[in-house]
């Protein structure tokens, strides 16, 4: 790469996570980088446990700050980690000079979600640059491995301007 080249989003994160997740207390701060650049989804505590092209797994700690009244994860806590979840194993599968951006979202909540949440995206390891919209399904787990809900996550792809 050049000078004047500039590494796309998915490229500085898989550059990223390669240096930190395998040092210790390595994805822990690449969680708190991650909570830095993108503050909202930062809230719910991420943890990162997987991160490649069309792949990634994320959990949420079960927390008062991701609870709702009945002591369960709330739901947006949950659609936030799906969220995050597809937009990592979308981006870490563009090419460079390439673009997503989440365009719709909706989840099925199948059960009460008590516990630590792991949402895992498995999606096409790459994209094309051309514009066209992309779904990916994120299934969020508990503890024991019970689906707790289901997100679509509608990503629209195309070159950057």
């Amino acid at each position: 790469m050049t000078s004047r080249e500039v590494a796309g989003p998915g490229e500085v994160l898989r550059t990223w996570w390669g240096r930190l997740s395998p040092l210790p207390g390595g994805k822990a701060l690449f969680a708190f980088l991650f909570g830095r650049m993108v503050p909202y989804s930062g809230s719910v505590h991420p943890r990162f446990e997987e991160l490649a092209p069309g792949s990634a797994r994320v959990s949420i700690p079960d927390r008062r700050s991701n609870r709702n009244h009945l002591r369960s994860v709330h739901a947006i806590a949950l659609m936030n980690v799906a969220e995050i979840s597809s937009g990592l194993a979308l981006l870490c599968a563009l090419p460079r000079g390439a673009r997503g951006i989440l365009v719709g979202l909706s989840i099925e909540y199948v059960k009460k979600s008590r516990g630590t949440i792991t949402a895992t995206c498995r999606s096409a390891e790459s994209f094309p640059a051309e514009r066209a919209e992309h779904l990916l399904l994120s299934v969020l787990t508990d503890a024991t491995g019970d689906v707790v809900a289901r997100a679509q996550a509608r990503w629209l792809v195309g070159p950057e301007r």
